[in-house]
């Protein structure tokens, strides 16, 4: 494969990963990003994200977070510390798992693959998880290889490595638009009139990217989560070993979180419908969730918890129309590549988005790309632990 001269356009996990894995192929690449890097306002850039393989029926994406995970062990081998912790992952459900449910599909596909994992015994949930109340979640299982990743500070250490790899990083600068010869992509330019040639461009620009490409706003959307960091008064239930990532009852819920930070932080998460926004404008919390979450909070878990708020933050997803990544040429623009459509769930594949954006730049096959190529929207789907409330 000849070299090429690559614009890489964002800095979040997609695009910094794409052109680590470029850079490494012997292609000249620059990345191009508003900054500063990490982007604040991109929707890897947080404290935590859950690394884990539970995905109900869908065994693609069960078998791709699998494969992930050795890359996850070989990133914190490189990084020299844990970037990703393997303290487990907690399923909870309200009711006895059940074929068709999101709990008992993911235990079951998990199970048939020969993943480590725990059933609850009646019983087992007070004793190995005290915080959660077993007659709430009566059912539900422990995945042993699953964790969490400090999302932000792995796109801090992949810019890095991307740095020293060669990759020229170009921050405080805006896409504007593409360089275009007639259906023949030439490079990008900039808001303030800067010219980036390239012979291929790939816009991984997560939320911002279907706002950049607006012929792709049926396809993509940018929609806002939110997010809540707690502080409580007592942090001994929290900590990973009896407090491991968890979800509860999510595909109905929404709920999901983490165990307590080194600073007393705790957050919890909602992944759930969003309010769709425009990623240019404001990206505010609605007070309007604060008495959802604390109520949450305080029954749920119970005890003398605490209540204190200490940040809210609006995460921004890049949803596709199927809830699938969207990893391709575009059709109809030759030297474009759109690397993008996380859905809420892209992050954990970190370890393999580059190399599969990488053999779509190169025209290389690859097995995962098929599920990822460019396709004509049709009716709203979503990624199976997604809560999508009928409420208008």
């Amino acid at each position: 494969m000849e070299s090429n001269t690559v614009v890489v356009v964002g800095g979040g996990v997609f695009g910094v990963t794409a052109a680590l894995e470029l850079r490494a192929r012997g292609h000249t690449v620059t990345l191009v990003d508003p900054g500063p890097l990490p982007h604040p306002d991109a929707s890897s850039t947080d404290i935590s994200k859950v690394i884990r393989a539970d995905y109900g029926s869908d065994v693609f994406y069960a078998r791709l977070v699998r494969e992930c995970m050795n890359g996850w062990d070989d990133w914190n081998a490189m990084a020299g510390r844990a970037l990703y912790h393997e303290t487990g992952y907690l399923i909870l459900a309200r009711d006895e798992m059940s074929p068709g449910g999101f709990e008992h599909d993911s235990w079951e596909v998990l199970s048939e693959m020969g993943h480590p994992i725990d059933r609850l015994t009646p019983g087992e949930l007070s004793r190995r998880f005290p915080s959660w109340s077993e007659d709430r979640y009566p059912d539900g299982y422990f995945n042993h290889r699953a964790g969490w990743a400090e999302s932000g500070n792995v796109v801090s250490w992949l810019l890095g490595r991307a740095r020293e790899a060669g990759v020229r990083l170009v921050e405080g600068q805006t896409m504007a638009s593409l360089r275009e010869n007639g259906s023949r992509v030439s490079g990008i330019v900039t808001e303030g009139g800067e010219e980036h040639a390239a012979d291929v461009v790939v816009v991984a620009a997560g939320a911002w990217t279907p706002t950049l490409l607006p012929w792709l706003e049926d396809a993509l959307s940018c929609v806002g989560q939110p997010v809540y960091h707690f502080q409580p008064t007592d942090v001994t239930g929290f900590q990973a070993d009896l407090f491991p990532p968890w979800s509860a009852d999510v595909a109905n819920t929404g709920w999901y979180g983490f165990p307590i930070q080194p600073d007393g932080v705790l957050k919890v998460a909602n992944h759930g419908n969003g309010i769709r926004i425009d990623p240019r404008g404001e990206k505010v919390v609605s007070l309007e969730n604060d008495e959802k979450f604390e109520t949450f909070f305080v029954e749920t878990l119970g005890g003398d918890v605490g209540t204190a708020i200490v940040k809210r933050r609006l995460c921004l997803y890049c949803d596709s129309w199927d809830g699938d990544f969207w990893i391709d040429r575009d059709p109809d623009r030759e030297g474009l590549v759109v690397a993008a459509g996380g859905s809420g769930h892209g992050f954990k594949c970190a370890p393999m988005l580059g190399k599969i954006t990488a053999d779509v730049v190169e025209g290389r096959e690859n097995p995962w790309a098929s599920r990822f190529g460019w396709r004509t929207p049709g009716s709203l789907t979503t990624e199976a632990a997604r809560y999508t409330s009928t409420e208008p």
